[in-house]
């Protein structure tokens, strides 16, 4: 757990300092938001960006709307935490 947080803290120290932040509130904010954090991502990390993004569903089976689960998930995360995440869950 303490690697996983470290690995957080370096993440954030390489984020811009304008980080946009994915907007869950509805669905075109969220893909719009989505796309602008993406891009300030190094391009190595885009694909697990997008990874972590598309394979949300697989968190809770029982959920029937999973957009909505998307938008729930990444709101108020920079792209550099959806990295970290999808890392610390061993997506990579």
């Amino acid at each position: 757990m303490r690697a996983i947080a470290l690995l957080a803290l370096a993440l954030a120290a390489c984020a811009p300092d304008q980080a946009v932040i994915i907007d869950g509130s509805d669905e075109q904010k969220f893909v719009a938001s989505a796309a602008a954090a993406r891009s300030q991502l190094p391009i190595e990390d885009r694909m697990l960006f997008d990874r972590a993004l598309n394979t949300v569903g697989g968190r809770r089976m029982a959920e029937r709307d999973v957009e909505a689960l998307r938008r729930r998930t990444f709101d108020g995360m920079t792209a550099y935490q959806v990295v970290a995440d999808a890392r610390a869950r061993g997506m990579e």
